[in-house]
């Protein structure tokens, strides 16, 4: 049973003002696919670095298993990594890349050549075996990156960025490809990416990290569809959640001719501290539209359509008065809702839409903490 734990795990870079990695607390269960997302800068890399014992943890612990690897050697570990460039000798063939770091170690070369053979097979790279990577294309040569990783049969994966150098079509598929292979194998992965969408479909659990602190962690779902903070909110699902500060009026948030019903409990939770605001938020496909005779509305006038043959997104922004966003967008103006296909609105048409029931979501401005 090989699980990974972070206690309280610190990294301070020398010179710097704050922690790269400020005591993250983290379990990575036996045998999970745990996603470790997060903005540039937020400190995912350093975290994974810190497991491989690229980076000195400076405070807390890192446990594999029941072994305390804080000081231990990265070759004590027993971790494979695969990183972003896949770092493939060029003047190697296939084979001689899967199979370097079991030559490097002593193994039998019957040994070696069998568990290569075994990683192609599983790969589909058995007819790339006696190739050199530059005959290969991008994802090939990240499945060779792969099966180097998989031929050491690890306590743990770690992936940092894998799919960077793919372009778009690529991704996709060798995204399913890496969480299938990692579901079947059964090997604790940790995986690191700044693309939210990747972590939505390939992780077990996501955890997600901004300048270095543990924003929240559960399964996909848990963090679409109920994100504990403003951060969370924002940054997990594409197209974002939308994000508004409104004036709050008994249970009615109130932003211009826009008004949203709130729950009585989130009203409740506001403190002096929030100045009489609160945040909304909300999905694009959160919403209904409405007749503009309906209470509680917000009215959107629409700038552009996007059609997407199975969706359409319409871009819009608040009719009659300004959208006042939050954090990173407090200028944002831009609403985006989701509509049936070939059923949306032209650009220039002005809509009224009301927040379905369970769509909405509600901050507080002072904490950015979740409410209700």
């Amino acid at each position: 049973m090989t699980s990974v734990t972070f206690d309280n795990a610190t990294r301070i870079y020398p010179g710097a003002d704050s922690p790269s990695v400020d005591k993250l607390n983290l379990e990575i269960a036996d045998g999970e696919f745990l996603v470790l997302v997060g903005p540039s800068g937020s400190g995912k890399s350093t975290a994974l670095r810190m497991l491989a014992g690229l980076e000195e943890t400076n405070e807390g612990r890192i446990l594999i298993g029941d072994k305390d690897v804080t000081r231990a050697e990265p070759k004590e570990r027993d971790i494979a990594m695969v990183f972003q460039n896949y770092a493939l000798y060029p003047h190697m063939s296939v084979r001689d890349n899967m199979g370097f770091a079991l030559k490097l170690a002593g193994m039998d070369k019957a040994e070696i050549n069998e568990r290569v053979e075994e990683a192609a097979r599983t790969l589909d790279l058995t007819e790339y075996l006696d190739r050199k990577p530059k005959a290969l294309s991008g994802g090939q040569r990240q499945r060779v990156a792969m099966g180097r990783a998989i031929v050491r049969r690890p306590q743990v994966f770690l992936m940092d960025e894998p799919l960077s150098n793919l372009d778009a079509k690529l991704r996709v598929q060798t995204r399913t490809q890496i969480a299938h292979l990692q579901r079947e194998m059964g090997v604790t992965t940790l995986y690191v990416t700044h693309d939210q969408t990747e972590a939505l479909t390939m992780g077990d659990r996501i955890a997600v990290l901004n300048f270095g602190v543990l924003q929240q962690v559960g399964s996909p779902r848990e963090l679409y569809n109920h994100p504990n903070n403003v951060f969370v909110a924002g940054f997990i699902g594409s197209p974002a959640m939308n994000l508004g500060r409104f004036d709050v009026d008994g249970v009615v948030a109130k932003l211009g001719p826009a008004s949203v019903l709130i729950d009585d409990s989130a009203a409740q939770q506001l403190t002096p501290e929030d100045q009489g605001e609160i945040i909304i938020g909300f999905r694009p496909e959160s919403i209904e539209l409405v007749g503009e005779t309906e209470e509680h509305t917000i009215p959107v006038e629409i700038d552009f359509v996007e059609e997407l043959g199975s969706d359409s997104y319409l871009y819009g922004h608040l009719a009659g008065a300004q959208w006042r966003g939050v954090g990173e967008n407090q200028v944002a103006s831009q609403i985006v809702l989701r509509a049936e296909p070939h059923l949306a609105p032209a650009a220039g048409e002005v809509v009224h839409v009301r927040v379905r029931e369970g769509g909405l979501h509600t901050f507080s401005p002072a904490t950015g903490e979740r409410l209700g």
